[in-house]
């Protein structure tokens, strides 16, 4: 491969021995030097050498995605898309408008709805789906996945009746009044109904993460931390369709494989561990669940819900089940990534985490949504990563305090805290959860406001700055995977992975013109990508 000198740009390297630099040189999709434009032009310029001119724009390493799920984005293109839905009327006629268009017995598969949208956050009934769909069985999934709305057509073809053995951790809401199913389903509940949904055919996944993968190029992301075997048939189908779609096809995008619990054996019997693969396919952490959400009040919590004082979420695991899963991880001495939105959820893995040494590669807990002051130095240690979601704030607030009470909201999303504790965070979007744009994530982490509200930001004292918010995105992703001097940082020797935008955020008057950025150029392996 040619060398390429990028040049004349405003790059940001976020590596503290040069932290900016107009020009970079990479060969074979490394950086080999980096400086000024005279300099690299004057030592590299030869015949054959490709100069890509930047034209004064910003440049920073490859953005990071720390966590996502490329199986909920793939399936945007084979679903019936809710997000955004702002009533519970346009959310049933857009299923109406769908079933209509399929045959009878098809299931109709929907994600994505969100009742906090809606003027009366009421969710669709059971007999209202049924009006809009009495042919096809419905199961539409919340915009958070732990909780899931079913008609009657879908729990007769899963054969469900009164007696039924509810997985642990789940629940069927069910009417007050005549005691029958509202429709409603929580957590592992929706079991009941994924086992008899029919599998997608191995062409119609690997359309749609073909298509996932694409998105997520198009928004400056280099790399993801995406978990999938639960929803893409298994983890031998989920390696086989990335390796084909990313060591064959060359799809560009990189992509480290968080593996559920379930398939350790079969990553034992494969003979993959943490680190397997090559630097574009790379096995991860063991992804547990560790409780729910806040939406549905499942995320579990020290204190009852402000809103519900009988309520304090759902542990996924039993304590002593939780120990035994994570001792079968570190007997593979594979670590750990693991969902924790709740306080007590948090304290429940870091107790469990307490008692086993680390295996080289850093811990996860995901989301850590909730912390109080007294978890955050357990989390402040070299071997553990709080893998935050800043679009969080956009999604949850203001509902959410009223969930969780005015004591409580000040340990809410608290980045800053965290940061200023020391403990090493990565940045991602937990897509399709949240839009998998990287730049709406930092405009997040900066305001704690949606686009379009111009309040000074929920629970402001916890912003962060631009390039703190940069570091999640970049740097907190490479660390979060042990790649740290590999990526993250445009420094020689490293990958070449970059990403180019329209605006200098160092240097926009108001926060909010990050909504107007775009990305012009993702480069990836030191090659511009284009569709």
């Amino acid at each position: 491969m040619a060398k390429t000198i990028y040049t004349n740009g405003k790059i940001y390297t976020l590596d503290a021995e040069n932290p900016i630099v107009e020009a970079v040189v990479v060969e074979d999709g490394r950086i080999i030097d980096l400086g000024s434009n005279s300099d690299m032009t004057l030592q590299w310029a030869r015949v054959g050498t490709k100069i890509t001119d930047l034209e004064g724009m910003m440049v920073t390493p490859g953005l990071i995605d720390s966590h996502l799920h490329l199986s909920g984005i793939a399936n945007q293109y084979l679903d019936l898309d809710l997000a955004g839905v702002r009533s519970k009327h346009e959310m049933l006629e857009k299923v109406r408008e769908k079933a209509n268009t399929i045959p009878p017995g098809t299931w109709l598969i929907g994600m994505g709805w969100d009742e906090n949208l809606f003027d009366d956050l009421t969710v669709p009934t059971i007999e209202e789906l049924d009006q809009v769909a009495p042919h096809c069985p419905v199961y539409l999934k919340r915009t958070c996945h732990h909780a899931f709305l079913v008609n009657s057509k879908a729990l007769e073809y899963s054969q469900y009746h009164p007696e039924i053995e509810v997985p642990s951790g789940g629940t069927v809401v069910l009417d007050a009044r005549t005691n029958k199913p509202t429709g409603l389903l929580l957590e592992s509940a929706s079991q009941l109904i994924t086992r008899h949904i029919p599998e997608r055919s191995y062409d119609e996944f690997k359309y749609g993460l073909r298509q996932a993968m694409r998105h997520a190029v198009k928004r400056g992301i280099t790399s993801v931390h995406t978990n999938d075997p639960l929803y893409l048939g298994g983890f031998d189908q989920t390696y086989q369709l990335y390796h084909e779609l990313l060591n064959e096809e060359q799809n560009g995008l990189r992509c480290n494989l968080l593996i559920d619990y379930p398939f350790l054996k079969r990553l034992k019997e494969r003979g993959m561990y943490a680190g397997y693969g090559n630097d574009t396919l790379q096995i991860g952490a063991i992804k547990i669940f560790a409780d729910g959400a806040f939406g549905r009040r499942t995320a579990l919590l020290s204190e009852a819900y402000h809103d519900a004082p009988e309520q304090y979420g759902d542990a996924i695991h039993e304590q002593a089940a939780l120990f035994e899963i994570m001792k079968e991880a570190r007997e593979l001495a594979m670590p750990i990534a693991v969902h924790t939105i709740g306080d007590k959820a948090l304290e429940n893995v870091l107790d469990i985490l307490d008692q086993f040494p680390n295996v080289g590669y850093r811990d996860r807990l995901i989301h850590v949504s909730l912390v109080r002051e007294d978890l955050v130095g357990r989390l402040a240690q070299p071997g553990r990563v709080a893998d935050v979601q800043p679009r969080f704030i956009v999604g949850d607030y203001p509902w959410v305090k009223e969930r969780l009470g005015e004591k409580r909201e000040k340990h809410l999303y608290a980045w800053n805290s965290l940061l200023s504790a020391g403990v090493m965070c990565a940045g991602g979007s937990d897509a399709p959860v949240e839009p998998i744009d990287p730049l709406l994530g930092i405009h997040a982490a900066l305001t704690r406001r949606a686009p379009g509200d111009t309040h000074e930001g929920w629970n402001p004292q916890e912003k962060i700055g631009m390039l703190e918010a940069l570091r999640l995105f970049t740097i907190g992703g490479a660390y979060a995977t042990n790649e740290e001097q590999k990526k993250g940082t445009i420094t020689r020797g490293k990958l070449a992975d970059m990403t180019v935008y329209s605006k200098n955020l160092f240097a926009i008057e108001h926060v909010d013109e990050l909504l107007q950025t775009d990305i012009e150029m993702t480069i990836i392996n030191g090659e511009i990508q284009t569709d």
